[in-house]
């Protein structure tokens, strides 16, 4: 996990995505223009949460989040994810 400078406001996190995977089960391997988006990565920050609503995810959390969920952003030539805690589906 990256320590990343940005401080997400309100109920959203940065997510450091998980990289597409290479290989299907049976060892294929997958051309870079096949493989789909991931979708789980590792929190890296989190915001203070909305007054009323507290924030469930923590740093260092895995999660799944929607395929097309959040906005790409580019800190120091690496790539993460912003987006609200509703748009993570799962904690794993």
């Amino acid at each position: 996990m990256t320590k990343v400078n940005i401080k997400p406001l309100a109920d959203r996190v940065v997510i450091e995505p998980m990289p597409a995977e290479e290989k299907t089960a049976g060892g294929i391997i997958i051309p870079d223009t096949a493989k789909e988006k991931p979708q789980r990565g590792t929190v890296v920050a989190v915001g203070p949460g909305k007054k009323d609503e507290p924030l469930t995810v923590k740093e260092g959390d895995v999660v799944l989040y929607g395929k097309y969920a959040g906005t790409e952003i580019n800190i120091n030539n690496k790539d993460y994810l912003i987006m609200r805690e509703s748009d993570i589906v799962a904690i794993i």
